[in-house]
């Protein structure tokens, strides 16, 4: 793990390198939707969480993390291709799931491609749970796997 590593919450000035690695990490093979558009937007909302990794030329990594009552919702994270292997993926998480026990989360839902046995293998090695598969999730191209996991007061 990095000890000192700086996360940080996005601002507008990130979104661009946000939706180039959603589209490149994340959303390969799918139509691009998360989109600097949209990025921007979610940046801007107050029920949303977008965390990076900054470094001096672009952003090393990402979350995004929406909150709906006793729910929080992990609807991207992703580490640069150059980054990754370092545990700056797993201080994200940390960093977003203690978000979420703040905001009195009770359990934190994800979602990740069939396919991606890395996301799978990360996700469960953090204490997420395989719940059910979803046939052609995404974009009604690749099955998708949802992920929960809940947030006890030593969790």
């Amino acid at each position: 793990m990095i000890s000192d590593l700086a996360i940080r919450f996005a601002t507008l000035a990130d979104a661009a390198d946000i939706a180039h690695m959603s589209r490149d990490s994340i959303e390969q093979g799918l139509p691009w939707r998360w989109t600097v558009g949209r990025v921007s937007r979610t940046i801007k909302d107050p029920n949303t969480n977008v965390v990076v990794v900054g470094e001096p030329d672009a952003v090393a990594a990402f979350g995004i993390m929406f909150y709906a009552e006793d729910d929080a919702h992990l609807l991207l994270l992703a580490v640069r291709s150059t980054r990754q292997r370092r545990g700056i993926g797993s201080a994200v998480l940390l960093w977003l799931e203690a978000a979420a026990r703040s905001a009195g989360a009770k359990r934190i839902r994800v979602e990740a491609r069939r396919d991606n046995d890395a996301a799978r293998s990360f996700y469960n090695e953090h204490g997420y749970h395989e719940r059910v598969i979803k046939t052609a999730m995404y974009s009604g191209i690749a099955d998708g796997i949802c992920l929960e996991k809940w947030l006890g007061r030593d969790a």
